[in-house]
């Protein structure tokens, strides 16, 4: 849980580099597309690095138990920052300058992302806790994908298939393996549930 929280830390603060107006190290030129001038890279940025920087704390067993009220408003403010990041990476990913497949992976990332999310609240809003933690779970592993797909981004540098090739297959590979991972966690006993 310590590198989900630290590294999930890391990437957010990294990522809120693009709130501030020519800040070094701004967008790629892979994110460059019609939709940036817009805002919704700003946007995006600085919900879903909100959502990065609160998601791992909700999985404190002590906290759920001792602060409850801490649990319910920072799991307000993760749900409020999915959805706004999921409607913007949406946007966001309409634009994808590596063409359909990358806007299909992103997009469908975005899709999932909010359902699995809004889920997970209105579970929470019902009183079923099990089935709300185990959403929960499978939001948090797609919030991650910031994290996954910045790992995966340097060797799509050097990939034998080209940057944009690999880009494409990274749309997919930064999500896809996480929501697997939590569904092998939701499926077996978990100590979160």
């Amino acid at each position: 849980m310590q590198l989900v929280l630290w590294s999930s830390a890391l990437i957010a603060v990294a990522s809120w580099r693009y709130l501030v107006p020519g800040a070094p190290g701004g967008a790629p030129p892979i994110l460059d597309n019609g939709f940036t001038r817009y805002g919704a890279l700003t946007v995006h940025a600085g919900a879903a690095s909100t959502a990065l920087l609160v998601g791992p704390f909700q999985f404190l067993a002590g906290l759920r138990s001792r602060r409850p009220g801490v649990h319910r408003w920072t799991g307000r403010l993760y749900v409020l920052a999915c959805l706004v990041g999921g409607v913007s990476g949406a946007v966001l990913a309409g634009g994808a300058q590596t063409g359909l497949p990358s806007t299909i992976g992103f997009g469908t990332l975005a899709v999932v992302w909010l359902f699995s999310t809004w889920r997970a609240y209105d579970l929470a809003r019902q009183g079923r806790i099990a089935e709300h933690r185990r959403w929960m779970i499978r939001s948090f592993a797609l919030t991650f994908a910031a994290v996954t797909l910045r790992l995966y981004l340097p060797f799509a540098f050097v990939a034998p298939v080209g940057y944009d090739n690999a880009y494409r297959i990274i749309s997919f590979a930064c999500w896809i393996p996480n929501l697997v991972v939590a569904e092998m966690l939701v499926r077996r006993r978990s100590p979160l549930t």
